[in-house]
Parts: C-alpha cells; sequence; structure tokens
C-alpha cells in the first residue's frame, strides 16, 4: 500500500548543470531554480487535463 501524501515533499534535481529544488504536494507540482522563489507550479487538475506539456501527449505521456 502506499503513503498518502499528506504535506509537501521537497527534492533537489540537477538538470544538466542547474540545481532545482521539486516540490510535491496534496495540491501539485512546483519545480524552482534553486535559490529563487518563482518557478514553474502546476495543479494536478492541470496535469492530468493535458495543460502540463508532458500530459498533452497522447496516451497521457505521463510515463506509466
Amino acid at each position: 500500500m502506499a503513503t498518502k501524501l499528506e504535506k509537501p515533499l521537497k527534492r533537489e534535481l540537477a538538470i544538466g548543470d542547474a540545481p532545482y529544488m521539486i516540490t510535491i504536494s496534496p495540491e501539485g507540482l512546483k519545480i524552482v531554480p534553486k535559490g529563487k522563489r518563482n518557478g514553474l507550479e502546476l495543479t494536478w487538475k492541470a496535469i492530468l487535463a493535458g495543460q502540463g506539456g508532458a500530459g498533452a501527449a497522447p496516451g497521457g505521456g505521463l510515463g506509466v
């Protein structure tokens, strides 16, 4: 059984040479360059509706 997501989960991710902070919360997903405040923020509904870029691909495009 999977653990329910009840509070934000933060992780650092390097894309190329640039570090990013990823926050996964019950509301959605946020990707921000490390040390900055503003970044890309998507709700789960927007991702599933295809407004999240990869979610717009046929078949969902979520790599599942």
